[in-house]
């Protein structure tokens, strides 16, 4: 029998555990979530890293950056050890620095920054593309049943299919197998948890769907680019890996529904590519944006 969708897998990777009692606000322990790569997936480390920084910041500020570089591959299934570093607590910001580590090695880096709001102008980006909306479009699970190639195997189908905690829907089409049509160096996902996001402790609800959207977007973010260069997931020799990420939360929002991903290729050059992204609640609220630098090798 096919397992039920959960997203419990992402409310795990965030359920995070004192690493030493005494230091209650600056270490932390988490598992990696189960993946059919050779490493861990990179937003299992942002999403963590966002919650411990989070854990330790106690009056109200609300996490609105995190800049991130990846050191080295994480072990599937493994504990990783987050340090939060106070750096600066002020009225209106404070920023910490965390790091991860994992077999005595530093493994993950960021700087996180938190700001108290004030009043101030506003202003908000608008989505004014014509794109199908989620409902038009397949589901992971229902785009590749019955496909195979490259270098897809029965795990990977699965993983693709209902292992990421949340539904994805590509406008065009996904880049699994092929890169089908005009390469265009950019796309849209529509992006929703497959089931109600459970509690987490040392978390409010809003910090933990912040957290949320640090973890999601890692999994398609470099996709223009490999859409642009004609490489999809498959293609057999096809290794690619998080090097830094930036991400710029701009105001709270609901994740429980529909959300628009839109993205596009900046560059690629070099053996690496740089993606820009930017989250749009369904009826248009921008809550994020995102930028990040992976490397792309092709044999």
């Amino acid at each position: 029998m096919t397992p039920v969708p959960t997203s419990a897998i992402f409310t795990e990777a965030i359920a995070l555990e004192k690493a030493d009692p005494e230091h209650f606000d600056l270490a932390f322990t988490a598992v990696t979530q189960p993946c059919p790569w050779p490493k861990a997936y990179g937003g299992d480390l942002v999403a963590a890293a966002a919650a411990a920084a989070m854990r330790s910041v106690t009056d109200g500020k609300t996490l609105h950056s995190m800049h991130s570089y990846f050191l080295r591959p994480a072990d599937i299934g493994a504990q990783v050890r987050y340090e939060v570093e106070l750096l600066r607590d002020g009225r209106g910001y404070s920023t910490r620095q965390v790091r991860g580590y994992q077999n005595g090695k530093p493994l993950y880096a960021c700087l996180a920054n938190f700001a108290a709001g004030e009043p101030g102008g506003g202003y908000r980006t608008e989505f004014t593309g014509d794109l199908p909306g989620p409902d038009e479009l397949e589901s992971s699970a229902d785009f590749l049943a019955g496909r195979s190639g490259g270098s897809m195997t029965e795990e990977s189908k699965a993983y693709w299919s209902g292992g990421r905690s949340f539904d994805m829907r590509h406008a065009p089409g996904p880049v699994y197998l092929a890169v089908e049509g005009e390469k265009v160096p950019h796309q849209a996902v529509w992006i929703k948890p497959f089931d109600a996001l459970r509690p987490v402790d040392g978390l409010t609800d809003a910090q933990r769907d912040l957290a949320a959207l640090a973890y999601v977007c890692d999994y398609t973010i470099l996709e223009p680019v490999l859409r642009v260069l004609d490489l999809p997931w498959a293609r057999p020799g096809l290794v690619t890996a998080s090097l830094d990420h930036a991400m710029w939360f701009h105001r709270e929002g609901p994740i429980d529904d529909w959300l628009l991903y839109v993205q596009e290729a900046v560059a690629a050059d070099a053996g690496r590519g740089l993606g820009h992204g930017r989250f749009f609640t369904r009826d248009g609220l921008h809550l994020a944006t995102v930028a990040q630098e992976g490397m792309i090798r092709a044999s």
